[in-house]
């Protein structure tokens, strides 16, 4: 029941930091939004059977500073390919390891790498990711496993 608080509190701060409007209406449909959510979760039994260990938040704020500083090399990279005369795309596809024990790294590791321009996941198994890269860089960078070993740091 603690996660459930715990997550219904997080919707609501993130609404209200994300919202900037607290009028009595818009306060109203917020409040509802996040009882719905929370109650939708809570039906499909996923809160509490799979919940965020508190060792895990404390390491998440780390993870994104080095995401958003991969997100920027990427967008980076991918402008300079795509005003250059001759871009050296090589589109490829290739399955990668998926060595995260949790369903949540999991999930952050795939949309870690569709975060990064340039990369997407195409599909989720068991034990593999198939991910598209427009780039032979991009799918090396995937390949040498740095973002999937800070992705796994997070659930030990």
């Amino acid at each position: 029941m603690r996660y459930t608080l715990g997550m219904a509190g997080a919707l609501a701060l993130f609404w209200l930091m994300n919202s900037g409007h607290y009028s009595p209406l818009l306060l109203t449909l917020g409040a509802a939004s996040v009882v719905l959510v929370t109650w939708i979760a809570r039906r499909m039994d996923v809160v509490d059977r799979e919940s965020m260990p508190l060792h895990l938040l404390s390491r998440v704020p780390r993870y994104f500073l080095w995401l958003s500083g991969q997100i920027i090399a990427s967008n980076l990279d991918l402008v300079r390919q795509t005003w250059s005369r001759n871009p050296d795309y090589e589109p490829q596809v290739a399955r990668l390891p998926l060595p995260q024990q949790s369903d949540i790294c999991r999930v952050v590791y795939a949309n870690s790498i569709n975060l990064t321009p340039g990369t997407l996941t195409v599909e989720i198994s068991a034990d593999h990711l198939l991910v598209h890269s427009l780039s032979a860089r991009g799918m090396a960078s995937l390949e040498g496993g740095e973002m999937s070993r800070r992705v796994s740091e997070l659930e030990q």
